[in-house]
């Protein structure tokens, strides 16, 4: 159904498949005045359509999108017992209004509660983290940051062909967790529910103010009756590259695409 980049096919040849099957958008317009990444993998026909190949590669601290992975380990290792598991707040005042009241697993990746993954991932533990993170192949695999804040623009990167990969995995159940782990989690990342699809996804933002550029993640999946599509979207620039922003161009680009 949709055309695109496959494995290690040029430019050239992308873009002339792409011309073949009219799809000739040029995803550039949607990222107008940020550096962006977009990867998209059509399940049924295994087609990946990727717009700016050398940042496809390029890996970038997953931010608040490892979250996804934080929650399945935190299921699997019951540490978390389900989504309705409840962390209290220690009422130390958060930067975001939201983030300042008790938390559920749920309520937590929704509104992408730093302190609360923290806490699961001190509670988890560096040994059980680093198995599990091997495990998953999930980026450069590195967690020398610390145990609670590895993900967080220090020493864990994962690009945005890896994260595809990742979730296309998580989508089919071929990662190493439990059926009930996977569904809960797949439960919890619902953003969107209609008729024609479920969207599910989650945004990541981080800053390097040393280094002077800020970046944006949006990354997930979308089924429909008769097929899936998986997604990962990166933005970076000087200054407001964020997930809310990497979030709406994604959604541009599937909504021209029709997926949407």
């Amino acid at each position: 159904m949709f055309l695109a980049l496959l494995g290690g096919c040029n430019k050239k040849k992308n873009q002339e498949q792409q011309k073949q099957k009219g799809y000739e958008t040029d995803f550039g317009i949607f990222f107008e005045g940020y550096s962006g990444a977009f990867v998209l993998y059509d399940v049924n026909n295994r087609y990946y359509i990727r717009h700016n190949e050398e940042q496809c590669n390029k890996r970038l601290s997953p931010c608040s999108t490892f979250k996804i992975p934080n929650s399945l380990i935190a299921l699997e290792t019951g540490v978390a017992t389900d989504e309705n598991f409840l962390l209290k707040w220690d009422s130390i005042k958060q930067p975001i209004d939201s983030w300042n009241r008790d938390h559920t697993l749920k309520t937590a990746i929704a509104n992408s509660v730093v302190w609360y993954y923290r806490e699961l991932a001190r509670r988890i533990g560096n040994d059980k983290m680093n198995d599990y993170i091997q495990k998953m192949n999930y980026g450069n695999m590195d967690i020398s940051g610390g145990v609670d804040k590895f993900w967080l623009m220090n020493s864990l990167t994962i690009s945005a062909n890896e994260q595809a990969e990742f979730l296309i995995k998580l989508l089919m159940n071929k990662l190493p967790f439990s059926e009930r782990t996977i569904n809960i989690v797949k439960d919890i990342m619902t953003l969107e529910k209609t008729d024609s699809y479920v969207l599910m996804g989650k945004t990541g933002s981080g800053e390097k103010k040393d280094e002077k550029y800020s970046q944006g993640w949006f990354v997930g999946f979308i089924t429909h009756n008769n097929n899936a599509f998986v997604f990962a979207t990166n933005i970076i620039a000087p200054e407001k590259a964020n997930g809310p922003k990497a979030k709406e161009i994604t959604y541009n680009i599937l909504k021209s695409l029709k997926i949407m």
